[in-house]
Order: C-alpha cells, then structure tokens, then sequence
C-alpha cells in the first residue's frame, strides 16, 4: 500500500460494511462506523476517488437463471512473452463466457473461471484457445461441483497467528 492509500480504522469499518452490503444505506453505515451522515458520505466518495472502491455489483444466481456448467481451468503457455499474454488477455476479455482470469505463477500461467451452457461450449471455447497463436499447451478442465465459500470480499486487516 503506497503512502497515498493510507487508511485509519474507520476506512476499513466502512470498506468492511461496504463489502458486507453494498446496499446499506448511507444513514446506515454511518451509524455502524459512528461518524455523522455526510462525513460519512465524504469518507466513502474519497474511497471511490482513490480507487479503492472499483465498483458496486450483485451476487446473481447464475443457474436459477440458466443452464450453467462453471469451469475452472488452468493454462499453460509453451512460451512466456509478453506480447502473447497481452493478446490473450485481450482475447479473454472480449469473451462473455470468461467471467475470471488470472495470470498466476507456479505449474500453471493462468486460472480462468469459465461459466458455459454445458460441455460442448467449453469444447468451443477450449478450441478457440488452442487454434489461436497464444501458444496454450496445455488446459486442465475443472468443473464446479459446489462453491463451498463463495468470494465475500477481502480481509482488510492482518492477523498475527491462527485463530
């Protein structure tokens, strides 16, 4: 964290409330975090302003509302340059189904989080990879049997120890 993002313990508690419930009113929050209203409103447009709130979004159902196989797959490249990557990622970002993608290091260069109507649009999808000059050598399919721990935001403070 760079000295610019510095933040006291009421930015976290409002990050932290923020992460919990995206739609908790302002009234709210600045109860939770004991600071007035529009204090409160000043603190969390600085957050914003700063980049360190990027966005506000939904936690949608997926397969209440359509057929979806989640896939997680993980990606080597044959070779590592830059301008490759860079192709694929842009390629990535451009494609609906691709809903994560993360460069990693270890045995794999990439995890993608993948969400397809069933096992011949990942096919589609793995043949685009493969056909395309990002020089993919090899694609370990995962399928999502249950998300035992859904995303839910960050740890905003640092434990010492195990609990």
């Amino acid at each position: 964290m760079s000295h610019k993002d510095s933040l006291d313990r009421i930015d976290l508690k409002i990050l932290q409330a923020l992460q919990e419930d995206a739609q908790i009113k302002n009234r709210d929050l600045a109860d939770q975090v004991a600071l007035s209203p529009s204090a409160c409103l000043r603190r969390v447009r600085d957050l914003e302003e700063r980049g360190l709130i990027t966005g506000y979004r939904a936690h949608v159902a997926i397969d209440r509302i359509r057929a979806a196989t989640i896939v997680i797959a993980q990606l080597s490249f044959d070779r590592h340059s830059v301008g490759r990557f860079m192709d694929f990622d842009t390629w990535a970002s451009n494609t609906p189904e691709i809903v994560e993608s993360l460069r990693v290091s270890g045995h794999y260069d990439y995890l993608l989080r993948v969400v397809v109507s069933d096992i011949h649009d990942w096919k589609r999808i793995m043949r685009e990879m493969t056909e395309r000059d990002f020089g993919v050598e090899k694609i370990v399919s995962n399928f999502l049997m249950e998300d035992m721990k859904p995303f839910a935001g960050y740890p905003l403070t640092q434990n010492s120890g195990s609990r």
